[in-house]
């Protein structure tokens, strides 16, 4: 990807490491596995501390444990647009160390990590922060 395509940092998602906190209603918590019986994403979705939502999502067999758990954090965005709610925040929750790491380093451009920065904007959630659980 070309330099003129980058991300400006001031518009990327805040990453940071820590527990739940009270300052969001909305809260998505992202998985990814990959095993003998195939590759899989999924989350769920809290409003004010209820489930209001799960989605799973089979992936290519290919596909690697960090691709699948980069895939649910697209997909979290993208599922809290179909929720009508004024709420411009969300809390999202991933375990992936290497994702969260890949995501905080600027001079990592592949292509999941690229669509992650990118899905933070488009959605238009201002205030977006994966925290590392």
């Amino acid at each position: 990807m070309e330099v003129k395509y980058w991300t400006h940092s001031a518009n990327t998602v805040e990453i940071t490491d820590g527990k739940e906190d009270g300052n969001h209603n909305l809260h998505v918590y992202t998985g990814g596995s990959k095993s003998e019986h195939g590759v899989g994403s999924g989350i769920s979705i809290f409003k004010d501390s209820k489930l209001i939502d799960t989605k799973k999502y089979k992936l290519n067999g290919r596909c690697s444990n960090n691709q699948a758990e980069q895939m649910a954090i697209i997909k979290a965005p993208e599922n809290l647009k179909c929720w009508e709610t004024n709420d411009k925040t969300a809390l999202i929750f991933a375990d992936s160390r290497i994702t969260l790491e890949s995501l905080k380093n600027r001079k990592n451009h592949t292509y999941l990590i690229e669509r992650i920065r990118k899905k933070a904007i488009e959605i238009g959630i201002h205030d977006w922060k994966i925290k590392l659980t």
